[in-house]
């Protein structure tokens, strides 16, 4: 590869983490911020917790930064993956089910990586980082162990080499990866009880019941929805 270009993909993966960093800290301050108005004290006696949740999440904004910046800059420089940004007339299909399609595909990426995660060996070596977070809040969105980040990294850089997706899919995704990630460690519940204990509610993840897993480990390992936990008999229900 020649200088130019080593230099092009350098300039990319320290654009990418700088945005990916900057998006953590936005979103799961802001997460943080209004649970602490919601609820006062809410994160009382977490401030070393939340320090290394902080830590933790930096590094890995470092390791998500660069199959994203791979990713971005192949497509950008060479046009390698299959995003597109010109509208075609099937989009008024395609968009709405291809967005659906990358939540499902990456649910179930992350439900058996996270299952994977709990094997007694790998939970102590690598998982036991992010399960530090007791209760969990905002800023454990990203805090994870480096090998731990890598499988997380690598699901939206491979798809795009898979699927057709248009632009705005791969942004919406990544909204949704990032929104839900902080709000489901929060500490606090963002939708309303009659969503989250109705019918719509025993298929989506929230906040709810995520924090059911940090508690008691074994079940709830979903990710956007409760399919897997519901097939796989691992749903524990809300607290």
């Amino acid at each position: 590869m020649a200088t130019a270009a080593w230099l092009g993909l350098a300039a990319a993966c320290s654009t990418m983490t700088l945005i990916i960093f900057v998006r953590y800290l936005v979103v799961s301050g802001v997460f943080v911020w209004i649970g602490e108005k919601r609820r006062p004290g809410l994160h009382k006696g977490l401030s070393r917790q939340m320090r290394h949740e902080v830590a933790w999440s930096s590094v890995s904004s470092l390791i998500y930064a660069v199959p994203a910046a791979i990713a971005a800059w192949g497509w950008h420089a060479h046009g390698w993956t299959k995003i597109y940004t010109e509208l075609q007339p099937r989009d008024v299909w395609w968009i709405p089910l291809s967005l659906i399609l990358v939540l499902l595909f990456h649910d179930s990426w992350f439900y058996w990586t996270h299952r994977l995660m709990h094997r007694p060996r790998l939970f102590k070596l690598v998982h036991a980082v992010h399960h530090k977070s007791r209760p969990p809040t905002a800023w454990a969105a990203m805090a994870f162990h480096p090998l731990e980040a890598v499988t997380g990294a690598i699901f939206v850089p491979i798809i795009v080499f898979v699927l057709p997706l248009h632009i705005a899919v791969v942004g919406a995704v990544l909204a949704i990866m990032t929104l839900m990630g902080a709000a489901n460690h929060a500490g606090w519940e963002i939708l309303p009880q009659s969503l989250v204990r109705g019918k719509i509610g025993n298929w989506l993840i929230s906040a709810t019941h995520h924090e059911v897993h940090h508690r008691f480990y074994s079940r709830n390992f979903g990710l956007y929805f409760r399919f897997w936990d519901r097939l796989m008999d691992t749903d524990g229900g809300l607290k």
